[in-house]
This record gives structure tokens, sequence and C-alpha cells, in this order.
């Protein structure tokens, strides 16, 4: 499965999810038909994250501060620690649209306003 997602600032949303999220990078393009892009695996490569921008621009509003990428982490230890990384970067934890993410879980924003929530489960 791939998540596929335009931006108009690739360089930044890479720094925010392999520096900052640590998501391990499992493919790359350059200049493919004026396409760049990068795959982030989710937690490997059946599963993953692609972000592309395109020489003539590729605009990618966030939708709504309920439109979100939820993470499951197993526990507070990362989650902090992965906070306390994107904070030193410049994204701060912001205030969850719906309070269900409030008590296990931290949102951050990623560079174009996606909001990512880290949650402290195992998953489903």
């Amino acid at each position: 499965m791939r998540i596929a997602r335009p931006t108009d600032q690739l360089d930044k949303v890479i720094d925010f999810y392999e520096a900052g999220l640590g998501l391990k990078r499992v493919g790359e393009f350059w200049d493919h038909d004026g396409y760049d892009g990068v795959m982030f695996g989710l937690p490997d490569k059946n599963y993953h994250l692609e972000f592309t921008s395109h020489v003539s621009g590729t605009p990618c509003p966030a939708p709504t501060k309920d439109n979100l990428l939820v993470l499951y982490l197993p526990n507070w230890e990362v989650i902090t620690d992965v906070a306390n990384r994107l904070e030193k970067m410049g994204y701060p934890e912001v205030e969850a649209e719906n309070p269900y993410w409030g008590d296990d879980s931290i949102t951050i924003e990623d560079p174009d306003g996606w909001r990512v929530v880290l949650f402290c489960s195992t998953g489903l």
C-alpha cells in the first residue's frame, strides 16, 4: 500500500519524516518527467508514504485539523524522544482537534500543516 502526497516543500518534508520521525527511506527518484519523490517505509517497503514535488509546483494545502496520519508507537519514552526531536527542529506539539487524541498521544504538524499523531499503543 502506498499513500502519496504532493508538496512544495520536499526538502523540509524529507527532513521532518526522516530525521524528525525517524522513518526509513525506502526509495527515491529525481527529475522523472519533472517529478522528484521520496518514499518512507511504514515499517517496510510494502506499506509506505510517498512525497512528490513537480518542477512547476505542487501545492497541497492541508484539508482540516482532523485529517491525520496516526503512528502507533510502543511507549511514552519513544513518543517523547520523537516529539522532543521534532520540537528542536521547529515543530512543536499542537492541540488535537478531536479530544480523543488528547490523552494517549501527541499531535504535531508537518511542514505543510498535515497532522501526525504519535499514539501510545502497539496498534489495533
